[in-house]
């Protein structure tokens, strides 16, 4: 299993040489099968740098799954060039009752005078199942299902593939939980023994005094998450708009010193959006 990341930033895009290294891009990763089947996961504004390489690539066919529908994970859909070219095939998934009817909710997004170029003038084929599976395959890849904690909803994912497990947990709530979210120690659960834990790290403990409820954890939180879970690979995700390259290196530094005062054989590293990882 590959994963690329194109988009590691929460809540709105940044720009600025002070973001250079871990990049200022929303929410989007594209994670590749053993056959080199293409699964998308969220339409951050990452997506359009995406839609660039699998262009390039003659790249057509690939399922698009999202953890929920907030601005910050659509936002580049309208700017995802494949969607403009007629032999494009899109199996769009989303489970209404935690992430509201992906379709609906992507056509909105595009209706003027928000955007210029209706959702029902794309020349992709874009397919849309409503169905809310606990789990499901797509290619060799098993993918299992969780509740976020978070408001409206939003659905968190485990990839397995020869027995590699990836967990994505973002826009996650550990210490708040919000309508059918889950417990700390259902995540725990879900996240047990995987190879790498991909997880909302948004705030700072003393940030998180003035935004609890909006939704996101500590990095902190995450760690203990990921430290509970005993997973191999630990990953900030989600940054901070506000959370400049040194800032960011300071939290992964603080995070290492606990592993290692734990004597817990864990890497921790901050998620970058050029990042391929590979399991």
């Amino acid at each position: 299993m590959l994963i690329r990341c194109y988009g590691s930033r929460g809540s709105t895009p940044v720009s600025g040489e002070e973001y250079n290294r871990y990049g200022g891009d929303t929410t989007c990763f594209e994670i590749r099968s053993k056959n080199d089947e293409i699964i998308i996961v969220d339409a951050g504004t990452g997506i359009r740098r995406l839609g660039d390489r699998l262009f390039t690539e003659k790249r057509y066919e690939y399922t698009l799954i999202f953890t929920h529908s907030h601005l910050d994970h659509i936002i580049g859909f309208p700017f995802f060039k494949p969607i403009y070219h007629e032999g494009t095939t899109i199996n769009l998934m989303g489970c209404p009752t935690t992430q509201g009817n992906m379709k609906k909710i992507l056509s909105k997004a595009m209706d003027a005078p928000i955007f210029p170029v209706p959702f029902d003038t794309l020349k992709a084929e874009i397919t849309y199942a409503i169905e809310c599976q606990l789990n499901f395959q797509i290619d060799s890849i098993e993918i299992f299902t969780i509740n976020l904690s978070h408001p409206n909803g939003g659905m968190g994912y485990k990839f397995v593939e020869n027995g590699k497990k990836l967990v994505f947990l973002t826009d996650n709530e550990l210490t708040y939980r919000h309508r059918n979210g889950k417990t700390f120690e259902d995540y725990a659960e879900f996240s047990k023994d995987a190879d790498l834990l991909i997880h909302d790290s948004q705030f700072t403990e003393e940030e998180y005094e003035a935004t609890k409820t909006w939704g996101h954890s500590t990095y902190l939180e995450a760690l203990d998450l990921a430290l509970t879970s005993k997973v191999k690979r630990f990953v900030l995700s989600h940054h901070n708009p506000g959370r400049t390259d040194s800032q960011l290196e300071a939290l992964v530094q603080h995070c290492r010193e606990i592993i290692d005062r734990k004597k817990v054989n864990m890497e921790c590293f901050a998620l970058k959006q050029n990042a391929e990882l590979e399991l």
